[in-house]
């Protein structure tokens, strides 16, 4: 069995057929999906908590993207922090974090509130799921400092090199691939799975972006994510059953599920 760790599948590119998405997601050998809150506005949160309730196989989290963090402020962390509190089945915070890339909120309002969602994050012991693009020397730092070594999580969408990631591993952090490593010009980022030990690493959508080859160019899906535990098992000269067995645990160890 495999765990897509990071899907939107609340969102509206959905609409009407999410018990169908779930349904060739457990035909494809992934027998849960993470909703990850935060991507657009307040609503994503509580849609993914709804998908959660709703479905079995699936769990939520909630938090505020990056882009978002000049639109966070102590209302929004108190209902996020609310519904962390009253649903059992969200298990982390995110996503957040910072996105230099972009810039879609000021540097400085990013790295305030990602420093805010890691103290939520430590006040509810819910691990956080991290977004970084273009900014890991601050990710990094903040995560030292504002975690103080009590913090667990992961680093969604891994797309930065080795020496990056191992600032993570450090932390105590879990690494996490989308289908990115099956594009034909992502030899780097494949060295970086090469490098990374498969007991701390988890597989992922992103959907409904980042569609794995050969699927590329349509909207992706959770089903997919078998694709890129394929692609893990091929660099790593392993059986994709092994990389599904780890990665669940470790997504079981993370999450609490």
């Amino acid at each position: 069995m495999l765990i897509d760790s990071h899907a939107h599948i609340q969102g509206k590119e959905y609409a009407g057929e999410v018990e169908a998405v779930i349904a060739r997601a457990r035909e494809a050998g992934v027998g849960k999906i993470i909703a990850v809150g935060g991507a657009g506005d307040m609503s994503s949160n509580t849609e993914a908590v709804a998908l959660a309730k709703t479905f079995p196989d699936i769990y939520a989290t909630v938090g505020m993207h990056p882009h978002d963090a000049k639109d966070v402020g102590a209302d929004e962390l108190k209902k996020l922090k609310d519904l962390a509190a009253a649903e059992p089945k969200v298990v982390a915070v995110g996503e957040t974090g910072l996105d230099y890339y972009y810039n879609h909120s000021p540097r400085e309002v990013q790295r305030r509130v990602f420093g805010q969602f890691i103290h939520l994050a430590r006040e509810t012991g819910l691990p956080i799921v991290v977004h970084e693009r273009d900014a890991a020397q601050d990710v990094a730092d903040l995560l030292r400092t504002e975690g103080a070594g009590k913090l667990r999580g992961v680093i969604h969408c891994f797309t930065g090199n080795y020496e990056a990631a191992r600032a993570y591993l450090d932390l105590g952090f879990y690494i996490s691939f989308t289908g990115i490593i099956t594009f034909k010009n992502a030899d780097a980022l494949r060295d970086v799975v090469r490098n990374v030990p498969l007991e701390r690493m988890l597989v992922e959508t992103d959907s409904p972006y980042l569609t794995p080859v050969p699927h590329r160019g349509k909207r992706n899906e959770p089903a997919y994510v078998r694709y890129v535990g394929e692609t893990i098992a091929s660099v790593k000269g392993l059986s994709l059953e092994e990389v599904a067995r780890l990665t669940t645990e470790n997504v079981r160890e993370l999450f609490g599920i």
